[in-house]
């Protein structure tokens, strides 16, 4: 029976560091839309050629396409016994799209990363990137040995556009309305497990293990 992993949580939860890592713990494919999208694109398939006309027209890739990219990418043999989904499903609609193409034999279980809303602001609001090596601080939690400037290779250190309070705190307000719906879904199906993503990168990760080996 193959088994889904979807890790849930707002932008700035942490999820897809700790997807990469439960993954490659749990031997399991590392399933990200983004990264569906860039091959689909880089590759010049017909996926990503419908896609692309989308995109470049300046509208939404439709949930169908982005759908029928998944179950391209896990329809091969290394998703056969399960994979982990990182940033997808995004919305009611697509959760239900996902329900209606995956096995009625599925094992699909949900875990949301809770992180309070002024954490996400924090952490988000004080990264930092080199303009040279594009190394990441953060001023609070790993701050550079001088202010602005990258300790790896002197390289003058830049917030991103995006990474501005406003800017956040907007991301933020549409997770609440598209996203955060999918947590009672899943919990009306009994698929939902909610733990702590506050706190260091490790401590989560041992929460996420924890969380895992108990329902094994």
């Amino acid at each position: 029976m193959a088994s889904v992993l979807i890790l849930l949580g707002a932008p700035g939860a942490g999820k897809g560091t700790q997807s990469s890592r439960l993954a490659g713990s749990l031997g399991t494919p590392h399933v990200a839309t983004g990264d569906l999208f860039r091959a689909n694109l880089s590759q010049g398939t017909p996926l990503g050629a419908q896609a692309k006309e989308y995109m470049e027209s300046g509208q939404l890739v439709p949930d169908a396409l982005v759908i029928d990219m998944l179950f391209d990418r896990v329809s091969q043999a290394d998703c056969a016994t399960g994979y982990l989904l990182d940033g997808f499903p995004r919305t009611l609609e697509q959760a239900e799209a996902l329900d209606t193409r995956l096995s009625s034999s599925t094992h699909v279980r949900a875990i949301n990363l809770d992180v309070p809303t002024e954490s996400l602001v924090e952490r988000a609001t004080g990264r930092l990137l080199c303009r040279g090596c594009e190394a990441i601080y953060h001023k609070s939690y790993a701050p550079p040995a001088t202010a602005g400037e990258c300790t790896k290779c002197a390289g003058e250190l830049y917030q991103r556009a995006d990474d501005a309070e406003a800017v956040v705190r907007e991301r933020l307000t549409v997770y609440e309305q598209q996203t955060k719906p999918l947590l009672a879904y899943y919990k009306t199906q009994g698929k939902l497990t909610q733990i702590s993503g506050d706190g260091a990168p490790d401590e989560v990760y041992q929460r996420l293990t924890a969380c895992l080996e108990g329902a094994a």
